[in-house]
């Protein structure tokens, strides 16, 4: 199915879903009550347990069991911050069981023409036919941007896409997500949180399907005709990339890096029957940081947090009979002797969310910059970028 509603360019690539007022309101701070009162507030939140990761980084994360739903200590929880290619996960469990494994679809030039420029990519070409297994196995392996347009435009388009996952966000009570398009793209106003992407994670682990394509080290492309390429995963801590230790008992989830958002990412692991789920947003270190910040947190999780008290949960979403919790968009106060949010201006927050126009225009110009960074940075050996470059 194809979207023939001829979009513009800016509606293609989902801001035209939204009312602009809407996406410019949104603050660094917009917190909810959604999981529990503790975690609207600022800073640590932990109880019963104690040797939390000292030296940790990141402007938020967030521990939780994935069967309980039990939140086991977080850090800003519900801080918007932009999410990267760990918004791909809510993309996923939008579209994923849409089209069977083994349907097949040839790309057309329209399918590719609204993938912004900069962005990270698995190779999709017009003219080659692809298994949907194939394009997902693209999305989440390489978290490549072509792949999730064209499995959008299959999906009806860009625009029906994001009402869809900006629906199914409010279902699963993920009122702190924004979605502006459903790469992950750096866009205005595209926010998301810690609590969030949690949400994301585990309802997608639920599926056999996407606990396997998260799960999926490499597989074989299609490159034309009978030829193949290898794709990797690009999550270091399932594959053990770029000097990282690959986790004990990882099952993915999903990793993500753009310039503005800075190092993303979700994961999950099994331990002694027990699984945990662990988002690390924005972490200052570059490089692996954002893998070793999420390994300690898991690590504290398996260990002495199997003694923590829940600060919160992960609710359900209201489809299943998950009990509604209205936001709030006051700032919550810090618990006693916990850190204090950053102030407006120092970079702890949603930029995305708080640029006007000229900003916009901005960043939807910016892709060349980032690809050429990209290439600078490969040169270096350090990691590219994505959605503003490639994923790292």
């Amino acid at each position: 199915m194809r979207d023939s509603s001829g979009l513009s360019r800016r509606a293609a690539l989902g801001l035209a879903a939204v009312p602009l007022t809407a996406a410019t309101a949104t603050t660094a701070y917009a917190t909810t009550t959604i999981g529990g009162a503790r975690l609207a507030r600022a800073g640590i939140q932990t109880s019963g347990a104690s040797g939390l990761p000292k030296h940790l980084t990141a402007r938020s994360w967030l521990v939780a069991d994935h069967t309980s739903g039990e939140v086991l200590a977080s850090y800003n929880a519900h801080r918007r911050l932009a999410p990267a290619s760990t918004l791909k996960m809510l993309f996923a469990d939008a579209v994923l069981k849409k089209f069977e494994r083994t349907r097949t679809y040839k790309v057309v030039d329209a399918d590719l023409a609204d993938v912004p420029a900069g962005s990270s990519l698995v190779g999709v070409k017009p003219g080659i036919t692809y298994t949907v297994d194939q394009l997902w196995q693209g999305v989440f392996l390489r978290s490549g941007n072509d792949a999730v347009h064209v499995l959008s435009h299959m999906n009806g388009g860009i625009e029906a896409t994001v009402a869809e996952m900006q629906a199914l966000a409010k279902d699963l009570q993920a009122l702190d997500t924004h979605v502006v398009s459903p790469d992950g793209f750096d866009h205005k106003g595209q926010l998301s949180s810690a609590y969030d992407l949690t949400l994301f994670a585990r309802h997608g682990l639920a599926d056999a399907d996407f606990r396997g394509y998260c799960s999926t080290r490499t597989a074989d492309f299609p490159a034309g005709g009978k030829k193949t390429f290898q794709i990797q995963n690009t999550d270091r801590l399932l594959t053990g990339a770029w000097g990282m230790k690959p986790y004990e008992g990882l099952i993915g989830v999903k990793n993500g890096y753009t310039s503005h958002a800075g190092n993303t990412f979700t994961g999950a692991a099994t331990r002694d029957g027990r699984t945990l789920i662990v988002t690390v947003m924005h972490p200052k270190s570059g490089g692996n940081g954002v893998y070793e910040e999420t390994a300690q947190l898991l690590d504290w999780g398996f260990g002495k947090g199997a003694s923590a008290e829940p600060v919160g949960t992960l609710v359900g979403p209201l489809s299943a009979g998950g009990a509604s919790a209205k936001p709030t968009r006051k700032a919550a106060k810090a618990a006693p002797g916990a850190p204090a949010p950053a102030a407006a201006g120092q970079g702890d927050g949603a930029p995305w969310g708080l640029i006007g126009g000229a900003g916009a225009a901005v960043a939807l110009l910016a892709g060349g910059a980032f690809a050429l960074r990209n290439r600078r940075r490969r040169s270096a050996g350090e990691p590219a970028e994505a959605e503003g470059g490639r994923q790292g």
